[in-house]
């Protein structure tokens, strides 16, 4: 890690659109690119969701040059989008239907990604899509491998986060003949499980491509960072040793109104990258 480019989930530094912890803010995701901006950070790591998904940028006509002119005008870019649709939409599902609509989906958002920079899609196979049985798998697999061909011509990595032990993680990781197929670190969720970062590394550390910085409680909930069991520091000198140049994006614990508790999570993360650094040379 030759320096620490931090970018940020969308829609953590804005209220909650709706309600809702993680959303995707429809009429207001212009809004935090500026803010972004004036808090130095590099990227937006922008959403998908699977609700009114019609109204999304990345769907709707036009919303490809309307995101290009908030990056140029801010400098803030997109390198990464975080596919939620396919949390309540997953590639392993039964129904016929809206699982063609979901490979479609994301065979769409490959083919726009070199459009805006993109080069790292996260892939959720947690909670609601979690892949639960061998059947789960089998289908993804046949799912993801219908669109490899168009990440390789896109040099797009499917950054897939699960919530399997490192032993599966990587066997599932091995189906897939690509380089396009990489892995999405969340360092809260591993820490919620109880995963030894040491050992998830061990076996699939050279395929990480998107680190979201989370912290949680174990069996818990999402917490400020440095408040929660996530070994931070263990996984960004992990993340050292393979001289790891991928994205950081800060999905760390939010409230209702967002900001005020990013930026002092903001501080701790960064007074720690430099402590870290520090202590190397």
């Amino acid at each position: 890690m030759k320096e620490l480019k931090l970018g940020v989930m969308q829609g953590r530094l804005l209220p909650k659109f709706e309600g809702r912890y993680q959303a995707h803010p429809i009429h207001f995701w212009k809004d935090e690119f500026p803010i972004a901006a004036s808090l130095n950070l590099d990227s937006i790591e922008f959403i998908l969701d699977y609700a009114k998904f019609e109204k999304n940028p990345l769907i709707y006509s036009g919303g490809i040059e309307e995101i290009k002119g908030i990056i140029q005008e801010t400098g803030v870019t997109v390198k990464s989008i975080c596919a939620d649709f396919f949390m309540e939409s997953p590639l392993h599902g039964t129904d016929k239907y809206r699982l063609e609509e979901a490979v479609s989906i994301l065979k769409h958002i490959i083919k726009i990604s070199p459009t805006l920079g993109v080069n790292n899609i996260v892939i959720p196979c947690v909670d609601n899509s979690s892949l639960k049985t061998d059947d789960d798998k089998m289908i993804f697999v046949q799912s993801i491998s219908q669109c490899l061909k168009d990440a390789e011509l896109n040099s797009v990595y499917l950054s897939l986060e699960t919530d399997l032990c490192p032993e599966k993680f990587l066997s599932l990781l091995k189906n897939f003949p690509s380089k396009m197929i990489a892995v999405n670190y969340d360092i809260g969720n591993s820490a919620s499980i109880g995963y030894n970062p040491s050992k998830e590394f061990e076996f699939y550390g050279s395929y990480v491509t998107d680190v979201h910085i989370k912290d949680r409680k174990k069996n818990g909930g999402s917490v400020v960072l440095g408040t929660g069991d996530a070994n931070i520091k263990e996984v960004l000198v992990l993340l050292n040793k393979l001289n790891y140049e991928g994205l950081f994006i800060m999905q760390a614990y939010r409230d209702d109104e967002g900001l005020n508790i990013f930026k002092k999570q903001l501080m701790y993360i960064q007074d720690l990258f430099k402590n870290i650094k520090e202590n190397l040379i």
